[in-house]
């Protein structure tokens, strides 16, 4: 991160963390809940996004809808990193595309639709790429996280404000994997870019009336096939250094540790994973020795962590969604 990076100020903060716990929350009830006009929270959505500072996704959850997905971290020459992390941020099936200190590993998220491509990334294309020296694997069995409205400490919002602007629970956990036809994919081709997206929009997308897109995202979001989030720098939020963390946990306490993790505000996503390093979790601090007291007094404090790894991020090259660049997310349209 650079000093140049300008934190939000507190009404920002707000507004992100409102629409971290519902993306499509109507901007009246947002409003309500901050204490403030229905236009000033227009407004401050609007310049956020025009410049590129934030942006709301709507996204398919992998297990749900039967994604094929592996976490990778991948070991290349020096000097190749950039070069590789920019061609897999390219991409429609990647995400989370980052440089890891050192500059010789990239991560990402990849969430393929076939076996067929996800295996022809993984045995194919990635073993052939003359830089790649080495490619690690990793299937997220589990995801403890419970969201990212811990993050904000004394200034976020209060449990009776976030009460009031989270969605109606999650319904359908444990039934067959939701199927997706071409309408649904043509409707998330739209939401996957404004996750804010109108009614009338969705509709003429995947060629139904609004009223059955409406019931169709209400469905999809209650079964728990998409969800909805929103890429912002963390720097912006005040967290300016972020880290990667792989541990190995013995395998009767890992759901326990899995839990406790997700419990710390500075840890916006955590998951049980296969391989040696059976938990993989993404840390946000303010700055090296908030990282370091959160190593020793956070993660320390937790005596079945028998190995740990932290991989600082050297360059966010692609979130959730589109590309990142600097400070701006995408091209603001």
């Amino acid at each position: 991160m650079t000093d140049e990076v300008q934190v939000f100020d507190l009404l920002d903060r707000r507004l992100v963390q409102a629409l971290m716990i519902d993306g499509r929350a109507a901007f009246s009830r947002i409003a309500a809940v901050l204490g403030t006009t229905d236009q000033t929270v227009i407004r401050r959505y609007r310049r956020l996004r025009g410049a590129g500072l934030l942006r709301v996704l709507g996204l398919p959850e992998g297990e749900r809808v039967g994604l094929y997905e592996s976490r990778l971290r991948i070991q290349c020459v020096p000097g190749a990193a950039v070069a590789i992390a920019e061609a897999l941020a390219r991409r429609p099936d990647t995400g989370w595309v980052k440089i890891f200190s050192g500059g010789t590993e990239v991560g990402c998220l990849v969430s393929s639709r076939t076996r067929e491509d996800h295996e022809a990334l993984l045995l194919r294309k990635l073993p052939r790429t003359q830089q790649v020296t080495g490619v690690t694997a990793q299937t997220m069995l589990h995801e403890y996280t419970g969201g990212a409205n811990r993050w904000y400490g004394r200034d976020g919002l209060t449990p009776e404000q976030i009460a009031a602007l989270e969605p109606g629970p999650a319904h359908g956990e444990g039934e067959d994997i939701v199927r997706l036809d071409d309408a649904d994919h043509a409707m998330l081709a739209v939401l996957a870019r404004d996750g804010r997206a109108g009614y009338p929009e969705l509709a003429a997308a995947a060629g139904r009336s609004e009223s059955t897109v409406r019931r169709r995202v209400e469905y999809l979001r209650g079964s728990g096939a998409i969800s909805f989030d929103v890429e912002v720098h963390s720097a912006h939020l005040g967290f300016g250094m972020e880290a990667g963390i792989s541990a190995t946990v013995a395998p009767s306490e890992l759901a326990a540790v899995g839990r406790a993790l997700a419990g710390h505000p500075q840890v916006p996503f955590v998951a049980a994973v296969t391989g040696a390093a059976n938990l993989a979790a993404t840390v946000l601090c303010r700055d090296q020795r908030d990282l370091y007291r959160y190593m020793t007094e956070g993660i320390g404090a937790l005596t079945a962590v028998h190995r740990l790894e932290i991989l600082p991020v050297l360059r966010q090259v692609k979130r959730a969604g589109l590309l990142s660049d600097g400070s701006r997310l995408y091209d603001a349209p």
